[in-house]
């Protein structure tokens, strides 16, 4: 447990130094919302509804058998287990340990007991992430479709409540001109739209249908600079697609971060997602791959978000009951033992209620 808090608390420490340093990181954070803050289908926008239900039901499932199998194995009595169903859908499991005689347990069987769900987690997190390497290894670009669009900006992520929203500009959407000047490069869209601020424009667009659409939109007459004028992400459709491959490859020795991020927020980094998977093909997957990559980014997605959660020192989750029990035992005064884990989870809470919130605020 104590390798997983320390993975959780710095990968929240650094999101939080960059909260505070970085504009265009509060502006993104800001971008994707609040809601994607929530490991829920349906909820967070970012999250499919049939990845991440089978991904989620998977990691409760893991993380409960591992506490009950521990527990039975200390012969700490489970009372019961099951799975919950939804509309007759199961949708999760549940182990309801004794608490009396967890709590009656050595200090070594309760960290075992406690561990093992995100150490479950953690464990099947690293098994899919290995076989996401394999189906990315085994991919290979395929020449380009000459009936694609040759010029525009692909849409990678609209903002909530931004302009772009207002016009119907969605997510995938290729904007090709600005009051009729072709976009070439995703920068002409910034440049394009900075040289008629105050002005009413007219934006044409492709959509996810290949249909034209055109819209005129009221640009504001001045705007911060680094902050976005239509509130979208941009990128270039002409992409070195075997450029694309070779890097996300180099992310699992190199950059491990950038593999927290899903395909839906960065689709043009990752190549199954929906935008680049059409531009590969598998040698042992064929043209079937992008679903089975998808599967497993997201059981290592959510397993790794799940067992870092749980993991971290904040009173209820696995991380606050086990350094709980830590410091009463360290601790000859019970108060004392409260009120510092009170104190401890207090000072968790706040980071991660930070981490969260305070792109809105500064």
């Amino acid at each position: 447990m104590p390798a997983i808090t320390a993975l959780a608390i710095f990968l929240i420490i650094n999101a939080l130094y960059f909260t505070f340093v970085s504009a265009s990181a509060r502006e993104g954070a800001r971008g994707i919302g609040l809601q994607a803050n929530l490991l829920i289908p349906g909820i967070n926008p970012y999250l499919p509804i049939s990845y991440g239900w089978i991904a989620l039901i998977v990691t409760i499932i893991i993380h409960e058998a591992g506490h009950g199998i521990v527990a039975r194995i200390y012969n700490i009595k489970v009372e019961s287990t099951g799975i919950v169903l939804f509309l007759g859908l199961p949708i999760g499991a549940f182990v309801n340990i004794e608490r009396d005689e967890l709590n009656r347990a050595t200090l070594k069987q309760k960290s075992a007991v406690l561990t093992a769900g995100p150490l479950n987690n953690m464990i099947l997190a690293g098994a899919s992430l290995i076989a996401l390497y394999f189906v990315v290894s085994t991919l290979t670009p395929l020449p380009p479709d000459p009936n694609s669009p040759q010029f525009g900006a692909l849409v990678l992520n609209v903002n909530e409540g931004s302009l772009a929203q207002s016009i119907g500009l969605t997510q995938g959407s290729i904007i090709q001109t600005i009051n009729g000047e072709k976009i070439i490069a995703a920068d002409d869209v910034s440049r394009l739209l900075r040289s008629h601020l105050g002005e009413t424009i007219v934006v044409q667009w492709l959509d996810r249908s290949s249909r034209t659409v055109s819209h005129e939109v009221a640009l504001p007459a001045s705007v911060e600079e680094g902050k976005p004028i239509l509130g979208i992400g941009a990128a270039p459709i002409a992409i070195d697609s075997a450029a694309v491959l070779e890097n996300y490859k180099s992310w699992f020795t190199g950059n491990p971060i950038g593999l927290i991020v899903p395909p839906t927020i960065q689709q043009v980094f990752v190549p199954y997602s929906d935008f680049m998977a059409p531009q590969y093909t598998s040698s042992v997957f064929g043209n079937n791959f992008a679903p089975i990559a998808n599967g497993l980014f997201w059981l290592w997605f959510i397993n790794f978000n799940v067992g870092i959660f749980n993991a971290l020192p904040i009173g209820p989750l696995d991380g606050g009951q086990l350094y709980g029990s830590l410091i009463e035992k360290r601790t000859k005064s019970q108060v004392l033992a409260k009120n510092a884990n009170t104190m401890l989870t207090m000072v968790m809470a706040a980071i991660v209620i930070a981490v969260i919130f305070l792109p809105y605020i500064i």
